[in-house]
């Protein structure tokens, strides 16, 4: 499978920023947004000014997404946020799992309709606890994925009719039909990552409906074809790539966060640039990203 993908360009890092464990990539009103859920931060980068901000988040904060009100909304610990750049206060808009103290939320997509959808999973990362929701205009729905370990993504294919899942510690992606309720249709499985070749983490689709996985311990990104077909491989000079977005002006600039988390200061040495963020350019953009319809 490795020989037959077509190479990319190798990434830079843009920003210096040691993140513990960089996830919720988007790209919203010319600026890079990113979370760094372990030390708590939400990130931003304006690469055309060079401008670099940062907020502390109040918990473990895995993806800040564009909200129809103005602000973002912003999935921490205990739930559903909205988090105010202006002033940097948070606000509370739902609570996710009360019942699972133990889990917070990991990654999550907007769609073309407004619909946020993310997962939770176990802090451990081992009890699978974890499940896939649906939040549609002030209400919170089970999507009716469950048992998951660490959830990843989901990612939602351009015409909006295809859900892709992660399952991390099972290597594997997943696909469901969206009915036009929202409701899921049955799992298929798309991919299954290589014994050795590293843990999916969050994806993203292009507008080709190309799946790009950042792989956790593998040293690399991957663009996959909507039946599983590796197409492109990126390789990074460190090990733990988390998640992709596409930026710029013309949607052809990726960014990709990266983790440094449980790591030693002799393994860090290693991979000095372990925790940056990186780009790199593609052919084939991606999607913009929708608001929240709250």
């Amino acid at each position: 499978m490795r020989g037959g993908a077509e190479m990319t360009e190798a990434p830079r890092v843009v920003w210096e920023v040691a993140a513990q464990l960089g996830e919720g990539p988007v790209w919203v009103n010319d600026s890079f947004w990113f979370t760094d859920i372990k030390q708590h931060k939400i990130h931003r980068l304006h690469p055309n000014r060079g401008d670099r901000r940062s907020w502390d988040a109040p918990e473990q904060i895995g993806f800040v997404l564009p909200a129809s009100s103005g602000g973002f909304v912003a999935g921490l610990q205990s739930g559903l946020h909205h988090f105010d750049p202006g002033s940097g206060e948070f606000r509370l808009i739902q609570e996710v799992e009360p019942e699972h103290p133990r889990n917070r939320l990991n990654d999550g997509v907007v769609d073309a309709a407004g619909r946020l959808w993310f997962g939770t999973m176990d802090n451990g990362e081992r009890a699978k606890s974890g499940s896939f929701y649906r939040f549609e205009r002030g209400q919170l729905t089970h999507a009716g994925l469950s048992g998951v370990a660490i959830t990843n993504g989901p990612a939602i294919a351009p015409d909006g009719r295809t859900l892709y899942w992660v399952d991390t510690l099972e290597r594997t992606i997943s696909a469901c039909e969206i009915a036009q309720d929202g409701s899921l249709g049955p799992s298929r499985l798309i991919v299954e990552i290589e014994e050795g070749g590293g843990f999916p983490d969050g994806p993203t689709c292009d507008a080709e409906g190309c799946i790009w996985i950042g792989l956790y311990a593998g040293w690399e990104a991957r663009r996959y074809s909507p039946s599983g077909e590796l197409l492109e491989r990126v390789r990074f000079p460190v090990a733990n790539i988390t998640k992709l977005a596409f930026g710029g002006q013309d949607l052809r600039t990726v960014y990709a966060t990266t983790a440094r988390q449980k790591m030693s200061a002799e393994e860090i040495s290693r991979q000095p640039a372990i925790g940056h963020l990186f780009e790199f350019r593609v052919d084939v953009p991606g999607l913009p990203c929708p608001r929240i319809a709250l």
